[in-house]
């Protein structure tokens, strides 16, 4: 065997270029070189190479193994006969025959290639995912290698990325040989090696080109909140400061716009609004919905729904176009933004009122006044009226002590004589009693559970929340509630199980 320094050179060359590990590349020369030598001597045999790590010195080897029965007589060898060859050798241990080394005909040489090849593509995809698999969310810049289908591949210098069609700015044109920057989505392991995923739309992209551009937010003076955007169209960012002396937004501008024009350019345009956050959800929200005014709020924490009334010559700055501007502030805010006139919530308002005076005029059998001043007072339902003490009925001295509780006698009798009413029906309905025990569910309701088909604990355990809020009537139930209801109606299916493994524990005592 003599030294072959040039295989180091050639093995030192490759992991300088693909930037591996230098016995990588030794590992997939002796691999290919195994599977050489098993083409020539039999790919029964177990033959081993090996490149001595200094000289560069090839040796290849047939490998025995020392057993007490041999089954493989091509990769094993009986303990009295590997004896006679080396008495020192014990089961287990394998015996070494050197072979000569072998002469690369053409074809072995190609085979020998492609191993190489491929075992430094393995090395050199393994090595890229370890070093991207860490920087997701990370800002890279890179060159534009090519573009297949819209679909970009970005060379970022030591690995490629892919920015798919859909994570590009819309009209955006990306040419060959173009730089690009662009947000680190997704790393993930493919079967086609690691794959690094990139994106010009996340919201994130924006952030991180803002922590960029504004030392503030780089530093961690000024926080930003969250991002919502349209891309290459309009975009929204609430920023807020830890220091209450510093103002969050003016930093993020820079000088005559320096700053926030750096990012637009960027986007391709993207129009930004830069909000102040505030933990109180109103506040916000009504910040989110700039440049529009807002006139006045109201908060449903339950639903989490916000209802904003707007002046009538505002309503199409709220919206803005195809609903942009109320989108984006609903995505920023976390809130379900509902937008109305002043005239529409007048409106509404004067239907509820009708609505609910018709209510109390029907059921309490009074006249208007009396209908309109408990509705004036914040009465809602005939419950309320029922149940509530009698001094809040008299609270703002219109109604004398009398009234109010000929007003909760009739309130009462009249839900008496509905629930009542209720039950009958529910029962010809045939809605069990054990559904009609569940706390929580109310004779309408009950009614309204048999009218859609729903009798039993079982079929009202088969029910998601959002169905069962469907059936009730509106505003009946919360989904907290409509839930703990189902979770009840579903009781009995766990206590059966219990049961079950407490007879056969039995059972098997016996």
């Amino acid at each position: 065997m003599h030294a072959r320094p040039e295989l180091l050179q050639v093995a030192d060359a490759v992991a300088r270029d693909k930037s591996i590990d230098r016995d990588e590349v030794l590992d997939a020369m002796e691999q290919a070189i195994q599977k050489a030598g098993r083409s020539k001597y039999g790919h029964e045999h177990d033959i081993r190479a090996r490149i001595d790590r200094n000289s560069g010195e090839i040796s290849l080897a047939r490998y025995l193994e020392v057993v007490e029965a041999v089954e493989n007589e091509a990769t094993q060898i009986s303990l009295p006969a590997a004896g006679r060859r080396n008495p020192e050798l014990k089961l287990g241990d394998f015996l070494v025959d050197p072979l000569p080394p072998i002469d690369f005909g053409r074809i072995a040489a190609q085979t020998a290639k492609q191993v190489i090849v491929h075992k430094v593509r393995e090395a050199e995809r393994r090595r890229q995912y370890e070093e991207f698999k860490d920087r997701t969310a990370d800002v890279v810049n890179g060159l534009v290698k090519r573009v297949e289908f819209g679909n970009v591949i970005v060379d970022l210098g030591r690995a490629e990325a892919l920015l798919r069609r859909e994570e590009t700015i819309p009209r955006e044109h990306l040419n060959v040989g173009d730089r690009v920057r662009a947000y680190i989505a997704d790393v993930r392991e493919e079967p086609r090696g690691p794959q690094v995923f990139l994106s010009r739309t996340h919201p994130q992209f924006m952030a991180k080109l803002f922590a960029q551009e504004v030392p503030e937010i780089y530093e961690g003076v000024i926080e930003i909140k969250s991002v919502a955007r349209d891309p290459g169209s309009r975009a929204k960012i609430a920023v807020h400061s830890r220091d209450s002396s510093i103002d969050p937004v003016g930093p993020c501008i820079g000088m005559r716009g320096s700053r926030v024009q750096a990012v637009v350019g960027e986007l391709q345009g993207e129009k930004i609004d830069i909000i102040q956050w505030s933990a109180d959800p109103a506040t916000f929200i009504v910040n989110a919905l700039a440049p529009a005014e807002v006139a006045k709020v109201v908060l449903d924490e339950e639903s989490n729904r916000i209802e904003v009334v707007v002046p009538d010559d505002q309503l199409s700055l709220a919206i803005g176009r195809r609903g942009q501007n109320v989108r984006l502030a609903s995505q920023l805010t976390g809130w379900d933004i509902d937008i109305l006139t002043e005239d529409e919530e007048s409106q509404r308002r004067q239907e509820e009122f009708r609505q609910r005076s018709k209510t109390f005029i029907d059921a309490l059998n009074i006249d208007d006044v009396i209908a309109h001043l408990l509705v004036t007072e914040g009465f809602t339902t005939v419950e309320e009226v029922a149940f509530v003490p009698t001094d809040d009925l008299t609270a703002n001295e219109s109604l004398d002590y009398e009234l109010a509780e000929e007003l909760q006698s009739r309130a009462r009798n009249y839900l008496e004589t509905r629930d009542a009413a209720f039950t009958e029906r529910r029962l010809e309905l045939g809605v069990t009693e054990e559904v009609a025990a569940l706390s929580g569910l109310k004779p309408g309701m009950l009614v309204a559970l048999g009218e859609n088909g729903v009798k039993t604990l079982d079929d009202l355990a088969d029910l998601a929340a959002d169905e069962l809020l469907d059936i009730v009537p509106a505003g009946a139930l919360t989904t907290e509630r409509a839930n703990e209801i189902i979770m009840a109606a579903r009781a009995h299916w766990f206590a059966t199980d219990e049961t079950a493994d407490t007879s056969s524990a039995v059972a098997e005592r016996e």
